[in-house]
């Protein structure tokens, strides 16, 4: 009978995958979309190092598309968004995602993924989804 951080782990592996499979096959307008919906367009910018947070409603309806650097930041938030939202529910996603995070030195995972530093914050997030 495997232990209980197995099935722990088997959890948040499972999800990780799942939200990977997700995030890989969206557009980049829809993941835009997707997040100016459920963070609002001036996190979305926080999280790409937009100044103009209006980029992102252009990013949303096609009429640009982002950067490489603002993309890769755009599809690291949407992964660990559904990664969080899978296991508890959107607005702890969103909570999650803009609060203080003990695991990553208080600081915010928005933050963090703004940074470059999108293992980190996948690592938090699984260790929440994981109970830790």
């Amino acid at each position: 009978m495997p232990a209980a951080n197995d099935s722990a782990a088997t959890k948040s592996g499972e999800a990780a995958r799942t939200a990977h499979r997700h995030t890989v096959r969206m557009s980049i307008a829809d993941i835009a979309r997707f997040l100016q919906d459920n963070l609002g367009q001036r996190l979305t910018a926080r999280i790409t190092n937009l100044s103009d947070h209006r980029q992102v409603g252009k990013w949303a309806s096609g009429e640009n598309t982002p950067r490489p650097e603002a993309e890769e930041r755009l599809r690291a938030a949407l992964q660990v968004f559904h990664l969080i939202q899978d296991a508890e529910s959107l607005y702890t996603a969103r909570a999650w995602l803009i609060g203080m995070n003990p695991q990553l030195n208080d600081e915010a995972p928005l933050t963090v993924i703004a940074e470059g530093r999108y293992r980190d914050v996948m690592v938090a997030a699984r260790a929440y989804v994981d109970g830790g």
